[in-house]
């Protein structure tokens, strides 16, 4: 549901998670190890939650995200809390990266509030909104092996039920921003139906505004039937493809807000102001001023806290630079 939020020309955001400091990435591995206890790795999440937050507020973002200082990988971050969930061993993702792949063994049972902790950690560090972050029903479900449902379908439903539970807890949490990850869903284009009723079985009635964010993958294929997808915002990644989703979008009906990607985040990189400012005159050739939101391609954990802080600023001052020209 589209509310009014009361933001800037060119809210600026960042996609969700930021780097992991050393001191809890090592805590993390002694908390696996069984060195450190639940609490102390709590509180070193909660620290770094605190600096995600405080990074933010210097640069200046319309928008906050609280991080995911508590997130490994994201689909078995909610596998783990999750009912009727096993954990298989590493499998490879891409590249070098690998995650330990959800089994689905039982039926899907939501158990309690998963991420509105650490929304509520946020939220309280400052008076902007804050974003409230969900790996979608599509994904969840394309990247868990399923032992127990009879189709996709069902295993997308399962999901968005227990997803629709974690988005009403944050609701009542004083959420309205809610982002919904569907990074499987660039490679499946032709399930875009599926996510699409995903989505809204998890959102249907909610008041909150609601995201998606989409990366990688072929968009010429999935360009026809965004308009499918029922959210007030699409987030997608711009910069790191040369900007070249522009013009698969071309000519395809586009009614939601555009989150659009500005600098690219696989990369060491810094993308300088006016670079930026030209990377968002071109999203005005395509889209209302209003339709636009301003951000990174994707999360930022794969960068360092140094980068992240520049490049954000840099584009908090780019988007500032737009705004007194429109």
């Amino acid at each position: 549901m589209k509310i009014d939020l009361n933001l800037p020309l060119f809210p600026t955001t960042s996609v969700g998670s930021f780097p992991k400091p050393k001191y809890l990435a090592e805590a993390r591995s002694q908390f696996y190890k069984k060195e450190i206890s639940r609490s102390e790795l709590l509180e070193l999440e909660e620290r770094a939650t605190r600096e995600f937050v405080e990074l933010q507020n210097r640069v200046g973002l319309d928008v906050l995200v609280d991080g995911e200082a508590e997130r490994g990988d994201m689909a078995t971050f909610f596998a783990e809390r999750l009912g009727g969930f096993e954990i298989s061993e590493p499998v490879r993702s891409y590249g070098n990266r690998f995650y330990k792949k959800p089994r689905i063994v039982s039926e899907i049972e939501f158990r309690e509030p998963m991420t509105t902790h650490f929304f509520s950690l946020a939220q309280k560090l400052t008076e902007k909104p804050v974003k409230g972050m969900l790996t979608g029903p599509y994904t969840m479900m394309d990247w868990s092996f399923d032992e127990h449902y009879s189709s996709r379908e069902a295993v997308v439903h399962a999901f968005a039920k227990v997803l629709r539970a974690e988005a009403i807890e944050l609701q009542k949490a004083g959420c309205k921003i809610i982002q919904i990850d569907e990074p499987a869903l660039s490679v499946r284009s032709d399930e875009i139906e599926l996510a699409a009723e995903g989505l809204k079985l998890v959102l249907d009635g909610l008041e909150m505004y609601s995201i998606t964010h989409i990366c990688y993958g072929a968009f010429e294929h999935l360009a026809p039937k965004i308009k499918l997808l029922p959210v007030d915002q699409i987030d997608l990644e711009f910069a790191g493809r040369d900007f070249e989703l522009l013009e698969q979008l071309r000519g395809h009906e586009f009614p939601q807000d555009v989150g659009f990607g500005v600098f690219d985040v696989h990369t060491h990189k810094i993308t300088p102001q006016k670079e930026i400012e030209k990377n968002i005159e071109k999203a005005l050739e395509f889209f209302q001023p209003k339709q636009i939101w301003v951000d990174p391609d994707c999360g930022l954990k794969t960068r360092t806290l140094p980068e992240s802080e520049e490049g954000l600023a840099e584009m908090v001052v780019a988007t500032k630079k737009l705004r007194d020209k429109n």
